[in-house]
């Protein structure tokens, strides 16, 4: 059973850090697409940033030059560094990987894992 295990989260005042790790438990083939997604309250679930196993990133706009999102592939894990927080991050944090699983001999399936979320919440 492939699990997504969040940790990081906690109350910073505006202008500070925090990082958020992600690791992925379970047994995989391999992991593909893994970042983070965010959601205030009243809100949709938002990207914020996104990493292929490959390294290449993509942030949301309010993400870049604040974010640095990072994964160590032997350790299953992904990291968000976030610095110069505002209190608009305010949100829980979701961590999704896109994750391939051999289903049988001949047969390897993708899907989406998520996180349960941690809260993130920045005073101003």
């Amino acid at each position: 059973q492939v699990q997504l295990v969040e940790s990081g989260g906690g109350l910073v005042q505006a202008g500070g850090s925090l990082r958020l790790s992600c690791a992925v438990s379970g047994s995989t083939f391999s992991i593909d697409t893994m970042g983070w997604y965010h959601q205030a309250p009243g809100k949709q679930r938002e990207l914020v940033a996104t990493i292929t196993s490959g390294g290449r990133t993509n942030y949301a706009d309010s993400a870049k030059g604040r974010f640095t999102l990072s994964r160590d592939n032997a350790k299953k894990t992904v990291y968000l560094q976030m610095n110069s927080l505002k209190p608009e991050d305010t949100a829980v944090y979701y961590c999704y990987a896109a994750v391939s699983r051999r289903e049988s001999l001949l047969v390897v399936k993708t899907y989406d894992y998520w996180g349960l979320g941690t809260q993130v919440t920045v005073s101003s």
